[in-house]
């Protein structure tokens, strides 16, 4: 632990060479006019920069700087200092460690504002370096929400009794929404999951309280809480902007926002559905800024791809690309379309929404209320000559027979499916109803993907796997190839980087089926997915688990998280 220096900040600096006596005099004159930290002055002036003044309190006393901007801090750390006392003394709680709080401080000799914060939250104190600009940008991301909360909490013109949610008027609900708290709250809440990469944000009530949980790398966390008696405005005023029936409650609704954060346009999803306690929301978020990856760049390994390829670069067929929601399936087809793209093909797709724009490709987004949909868009697509088609999902059988005869007609046909791994997607097939024989004709190949969290490469540390290992038998069994020896590992110990997490960022990791005379002659027969999956594997398809265990021996990920995600589907 860091120990404060009895200098203050000025001598200190004056003592390293980093100012002058004369520069620390000048600036202590105009403190005392003006006001001001110290170190903030000296920035100004131009005696210092904050880089100095970072390398100067880390280097000389010990003390760790920290980016507030790479961490997330958890709610119940937040609470330990109220917002009043934290821009008070320029500091921001960082991490609890039993009875100590890892405290971020501008000025982290200013031993009387540690000493005041002692006697009022009753833990010690363990300073860390933060920059004023990113102490301010934590400000606005953490307390700024829970002091928005506060705002609606005080401007409700009406207290609304747990039992009486359902009983407000549509005209009361239309005339709180617009009230200034409430706007900023959504935006809020908005804007900030679009800053940090949130797929998709759940607004859920409960008992007592509305909770608002964002989803990242995979992982729900909790982002904040708001009293019972916000809730209904917060979700009407949702339901408003996303242009659904505020006064329906009763039935599942679904909606769309258009919006910019920080320049960015994003199409958000939204959906709402009564629960015990009321609405609750889920909003996806859609960043239509996304930048196109190749093929290359979305963590094949070089064998797999090469059969990927091989799959959509035949002169026709029906190419899958399956897995669950938010797997990077629409990702890997956009990254194949751009591949695929040039002045003589003609490239149509059909999606729901268009996530990725391609230029040189034809883009159409579904719109079901004006009657719009995958079969339709398909089906029109077949009257205007193309050779490539993309359609976003195949959601019924409708959609299945003309994405079928489309392919036997020449076409490249490509698409997603809903399904555990590659072999159950022929399977699903013939349960929409397509004949046995017609998915053996014109399927040519099937790529199932999952996303799984990647380590963080800040505190990646190596293991060997040993017998007593809980997972030594499933990863023997699974590599039988490699030899014990070489069963070398990596995981995450936790750091600032990644919060704690050992974790950072996600990567795919994938199972190509190809359809081969025999696995052919097998779906004719229609055999259970089970026989197809057993033959596939003799034929050489790696399997979920295995291309993620080898992904985890180049150190991409762990052990943990494979078995976790793919030992199910195996």
């Amino acid at each position: 632990m860091a120990t404060l220096p009895k200098l203050k900040l000025g001598d200190l600096l004056v003592r390293t060479g980093v100012i002058t006596g004369e520069q620390l005099q000048e600036v202590l004159k105009d403190q005392t006019q003006t006001g001001g930290r110290l170190g903030s002055l000296l920035v100004t002036k131009g005696f210092l920069t904050e880089q100095s003044l970072i390398e100067v309190l880390e280097f000389q006393l010990g003390i760790p700087h920290v980016v507030l901007s790479k961490r997330r801090i958890e709610p119940e750390i937040i609470a330990l200092i109220p917002e009043h006392l934290a821009k008070k003394y320029k500091v921001f709680p960082v991490e609890k460690r039993e009875n100590r709080l890892v405290l971020g401080m501008v000025d982290p000799t200013d031993v009387f504002a540690v000493d005041e914060l002692k006697l009022s939250i009753h833990m010690e104190i363990q300073p860390v370096i933060v920059t004023e600009e990113d102490l301010n940008r934590a400000y606005n991301q953490y307390y700024g929400m829970s002091g928005t909360v506060q705002e609606v909490v005080k401007d409700l013109d009406v207290e609304f009794e747990q039992e009486k949610q359902e009983e407000v008027s549509a005209e009361a609900l239309k005339a709180m929404v617009d009230e200034a708290p409430i706007v900023k709250l959504v935006n809020l809440i908005i804007s900030q999951a679009a800053k940090e990469g949130v797929s998709d944000i759940h607004i859920e009530p409960n008992e007592t309280e509305l909770m608002v949980r964002y989803r990242v790398d995979g992982r729900l966390r909790q982002m904040m809480t708001s009293p019972k008696n916000t809730q209904a405005a917060i979700i009407s005023r949702i339901k408003i902007i996303s242009n659904m029936n505020i006064a329906e409650k009763r039935l599942p609704q679904d909606g769309k926002i258009q919006t910019k954060v920080d320049g960015k346009a994003i199409d958000i999803r939204v959906s709402a559905i009564p629960t015990v306690y009321g609405e609750k929301i889920v909003m996806r978020l859609l960043f239509k800024t996304n930048i196109l990856k190749k093929l290359d760049d979305l963590g094949f390994l070089p064998d797999t791809l090469e059969k990927f390829r091989s799959v959509y670069t035949r002169p026709h067929g029906v190419i899958l690309v399956t897995g669950p929601t938010g797997s990077g399936k629409s990702t890997t087809l956009s990254s194949v379309l751009n591949e695929l793209n040039s002045p003589e093909e003609n490239i149509m797709t059909v999606e729901d929404p268009v996530e990725y724009q391609i230029p040189g490709v034809n883009q159409v987004q579904v719109n079901n209320k004006a009657g719009l949909t995958f079969a339709l868009a398909l089906r029109s697509f077949l009257r205007q000559d193309p050779d490539i088609i993309m359609v976003g999902e195949i959601r019924d059988q409708e959609t299945a027979q003309i994405a079928t005869q489309a392919a036997l007609t020449g076409h490249i046909v490509l698409s997603t499916l809903h399904t555990n791994d590659a072999p159950s997607t022929i399977t699903r097939l013939i349960d929409m109803g397509i004949e046995p024989f017609l998915v053996a004709t014109t399927v040519t190949g099937v790529l199932a993907q999952r996303l799984v969290r990647a380590i963080c490469n800040d505190c990646k540390t190596q293991y060997s796997l040993q017998p007593d290992d809980a997972y030594y038998r499933v990863i023997r069994e699974s590599l039988p190839e490699i030899p014990p020896q070489q069963l070398v590992f990596y995981q995450g110990v936790g750091c600032r980087s990644c919060n704690n997490k050992g974790y950072a960022k996600r990567i795919a990791i994938h199972e190509v089926l190809l359809l081969s005379p025999e696995i052919r002659s097998l779906i004719c027969q229609n055999v259970p997915s089970g026989i197809l999956r057993e033959a596939a594997i003799k034929e050489g398809m790696r399997t979920l688990l295995r291309d993620g265990l080898y992904k985890a021996l180049e150190g991409k990920t762990t052990v943990e998280e494979i078995i976790r995600i793919a030992y199910a589907s195996d």
